[in-house]
């Protein structure tokens, strides 16, 4: 993967297809091949899509002091400056999400469009749900199987799970990159002091809310509130699919932003 030197730290990067420049910002404890071959492969048909692995993940410098959802956005816009972009089409999922508010808040020239995807706006939203419970006790057991097992349930919903074969491809792919526990602990303290509420209200850019109803990461009230909160933004529910839409629907997924970017 290329480097991106933002000056202060670097970050690794993947960059593929061609078109307008699309960002894509991956969710706690995520990293860049959780986007999928199945969706990646479909946005860069129409996209020079480049997506990257936060501070302290995989081959990403270390995260060694607590920082915050507004510092992940300046390494984004740095990242941006730093692959020749004045400004790009955005795409955050989860904390991932929390990361584009704030970067569209504080930089909103370098964003062309928005899509804000099974993610939270801070106070009027609620992080409380299932699935973060699940993962935090499974990780207390130090147990690999039992965390990989518990995120795929928390991540995914009960009728994609249906099909046992998808397990080993989510586990294949959750393990292909370095995420090391402490930086995710992390990752959950910058979540819980997000709050764009004020600046989402202010908000002059295009910005498409996407949630699944059977999300158990962060609850589907979630992306009524933040479409909520930017003016004449538009929500899409899918319904039964859970906090990993895209890894669910692809092709809708990708149909989405493609119809929202134009």
């Amino acid at each position: 993967m290329p480097i991106a030197d933002l000056g202060d730290r670097k970050l690794h990067y993947i960059r593929r297809g061609e078109g307008a420049p699309l960002l894509l910002i991956q969710g706690m404890a995520g990293h860049h091949a959780i986007w999928g071959e199945p969706f990646l492969s479909l946005l860069e048909q129409d996209y020079d899509v480049v997506a990257f692995d936060h501070r302290g993940i995989g081959e990403s410098d270390r995260a060694d002091e607590p920082f915050t959802v507004a510092e992940m956005a300046d390494d984004a816009a740095k990242l941006m400056a730093a692959v020749g972009w004045d400004d790009a089409h955005a795409l955050g999922i989860s904390m991932g999400g929390m990361v584009a508010q704030e970067l569209a808040v504080r930089h909103p020239d370098r964003i062309r469009t928005l899509t804000l995807g099974c993610t939270y706006a801070g106070p009027g939203g609620s992080l409380e749900a299932p699935g973060p419970l699940r993962m935090v006790e499974a990780m207390n057991t130090g147990d690999v199987a039992k965390i990989l097992r518990a995120g795929y349930e928390a991540n995914l919903s009960p009728a994609f799970r249906a099909d046992e074969s998808r397990f080993k491809q989510f586990t294949d792919v959750s393990l292909s990159v370095r995420v090391p526990s402490p930086v995710i602990l992390m990752q959950l303290q910058a979540i819980l002091r997000h709050d764009a509420v004020a600046g989402l209200r202010n908000l002059d850019v295009p910005t498409l809310v996407v949630h699944g109803t059977e999300d158990e990461m962060i609850v589907a009230a979630n992306g009524r509130h933040l479409a909520s909160l930017v003016p004449d933004a538009r929500l899409e529910t899918m319904d039964g699919v859970g906090h990993l839409f895209w890894w669910e629907q692809p092709e809708r997924s990708a149909a989405l932003v493609r119809a929202h970017a134009r």
